[in-house]
């Protein structure tokens, strides 16, 4: 069964830890990190653990484990090598409706933790739903690299500047656009290469633009799904669901397709009609809408659709033509 991803606010909660050892002090630092109120029940406790208890960083209760102790906390972690103690924990946890990891053991656990990459306040999580630690961790290591400190300072730049950036932009639509030219700007190069200063500069010559002067350009995409099969999808395919405004989707595309776009674009039938579906494409170009349409197979370059592209350039509309995979 799929996980529902999750980021929670733990700042000033109670969580439950069971366990002193190796494994338990990576989830205590971990919850400490995010403010957690951490209990731990253990009968011995690492060097570490026992360093952040006599800090006062954390509480510890010892003797006779009571269930009791799960009442006030809003999540259970299990760090022990007693399968019989993990198992009659997740069973009290799951009786009093709090959420339990026991690790290593995704069967008994009711929430996981994913391998992260922390770029405060930026914070990617990889999840194998518990079927493949390693994978996740690997994916980790290799994307560590590629989100370097820059990205850190980046979405410090936007924190700081939210309430900014709202008043200045109050429509969505206006936002996603100026976020879009912020992040294709020199403002990210500038972090990286060290030149902060040049950096915050430039963020904020963008801010001090009106919303008059980000520009709406609509643009459409006719993109063929294939065999429906979302692996199979081009790049092209993927980058264009991932910057739509609007969905014109056949009812033949598969929800999974659908799946992959950008969960704030609206999502509309695709008239039957060419006669309409073109109508439909250049109204919402000129009032800057980047549409994407959505037909199996590779249905746009194919009759009645194929002279749609020449339709929209007779009036000025420039179209990508995205294939789609041949159906077997």
């Amino acid at each position: 069964m799929p996980l529902y991803p999750l980021f929670a606010d733990l700042g000033g909660r109670r969580v439950l830890v069971v366990g002193g050892g190796e494994v338990a002090m990576r989830k205590i630092e971990a919850l400490l990190h995010a403010g957690a109120q951490v209990l731990v029940y253990a009968h011995a406790l690492n060097a570490t653990v026992a360093q952040w208890l006599a800090q006062g960083r954390l509480q510890r209760v010892d003797g006779q484990f009571d269930p009791q102790w799960l009442d006030d906390a809003w999540l259970v972690v299990a760090a022990t090598d007693d399968n019989a103690f993990n198992r009659e924990l997740a069973a009290q946890a799951g009786q009093r409706r709090k959420l339990v990891n026991v690790v290593d053991d995704a069967e008994l656990s009711t929430f996981q933790v994913p391998a992260i990459i922390d770029r405060d306040p930026l914070l990617v999580a990889i999840s194998s739903s518990g079927a493949a630690p390693m994978l996740a961790r690997r994916l980790r290591e290799r994307w560590e690299t590629e989100l370097d400190h820059s990205y850190a300072q980046l979405a410090q730049l936007f924190a700081r500047h939210r309430e900014a950036i709202r008043a200045r932009l109050p429509q969505l639509a206006q936002r996603r656009r100026w976020f879009e030219q912020v992040l294709e700007s020199p403002v990210q190069v500038l972090l990286q290469s060290g030149q902060t200063q040049a950096a915050e500069q430039a963020f904020h010559d963008a801010l001090q633009r009106s919303e008059q002067d980000v520009p709406r350009r609509g643009s459409v995409w006719l993109v063929g799904t294939g065999n429906g099969d979302p692996g199979a999808l081009t790049l092209k395919a993927l980058r264009a669901l991932n910057q739509a405004d609007l969905l014109l989707c056949d009812p033949a595309v598969d929800t999974a397709v659908l799946g992959l776009a950008r969960r704030d674009a609206t999502r509309q039938p695709l008239p039957a009609d060419p006669a309409a579906h073109l109508a439909l494409l250049i109204e919402q170009v000129q009032a800057g809408q980047r549409v994407v349409s959505l037909k199996p197979g590779d249905a746009f370059r194919q009759a009645p659709h194929a002279p749609l592209a020449a339709q929209l350039a007779a009036v000025g509309i420039a179209c990508d033509v995205v294939a789609g995979v041949a159906l077997d």
